[in-house]
């Protein structure tokens, strides 16, 4: 099963311009997230799919395969469906260029369960939230499950509620954006209109949600941050020093 993992950035992010080549801990964070990725023993190939020439020549200095975008889109995967149109794959992983802290062992785990259901389509990394900061903040995505653990609803919003139990005893758990697709349903994805939720909630996942697709969430020990603003930014480059994974690029 030829799996390739691409990492779509870009440099007009709205809450936090040019932060693919922000430096945490003296390397660009795209760098980072590039070289944990490739270091996974799932994926056959890695790249980053950008429209900016500025990350062109960063993310090629430090030895990455790019492909180049157009600069039209609004959403990640149709950067990564873009940048897959002519690629022989069965699986695509699209990793956000904004989760600096992925381990390879994450991308080990999304792609696992492809190998023992034909049926699946899509899979999420999901993890118990630790923090009621964490719950309430609007860029940490909220995730929801059945008892099979196919994603029922996702929100940037504090869900599910917990007026009668408080945060110590709610089961809240995040998405982590380590999110595999087989080929032909990354495609199928990118191809359905927008679904009101989906753009009410600004949340990608939606989409298929919305058109009757399952989404498998795969529970991950993983503890991640994602930069969305400069804090984040900060608080990433202080969890990151004593990373042992550091020391392998």
């Amino acid at each position: 099963m030829k799996t390739i993992a691409v990492i779509p950035a870009r440099m007009g992010s709205s809450r936090f311009p040019g932060k693919p080549i922000a430096n945490i801990l003296g390397r660009p964070m795209i760098e980072h997230i590039y070289k944990r990725v490739a270091m996974s023993k799932s994926l056959n190939a890695t790249y980053i799919a950008t429209c900016d020439e500025e990350i062109r020549q960063v993310a090629e200095g430090f030895g990455a395969s790019v492909i180049m975008t157009a600069d039209t889109h609004e959403r990640a995967s149709d950067r990564v469906a873009e940048a897959v149109a002519d690629m022989d794959a069965d699986l695509i992983v699209m990793v956000q260029g904004d989760e600096p802290m992925t381990h390879p062992d994450m991308i080990d785990s999304a792609v696992a369960p492809f190998r023992d259901d034909a049926q699946l389509n899509c899979v999420n990394l999901v993890r118990k939230i630790d923090h009621e900061a964490d719950y309430r903040d609007v860029n940490t995505i909220k995730v929801v499950m059945d008892q099979h653990n196919n994603a029922i609803y996702m929100s940037r919003q504090p869900i599910p509620t917990m007026a009668k139990t408080g945060f110590a005893h709610t089961a809240a758990y995040k998405q982590i954006c380590i999110i595999p697709f087989r080929r032909d349903t990354l495609f199928q994805y990118t191809n359905l209109p927008p679904t009101p939720l989906e753009q009410l909630e600004s949340v990608d996942m939606l989409r298929l949600i919305e058109h009757g697709m399952n989404v498998k969430m795969v529970h991950t020990s993983f503890n991640t941050q994602a930069v969305d603003t400069e804090a984040d930014l900060a608080r990433v480059a202080k969890l990151m020093k004593s990373d042992p994974l550091l020391t392998s690029y």
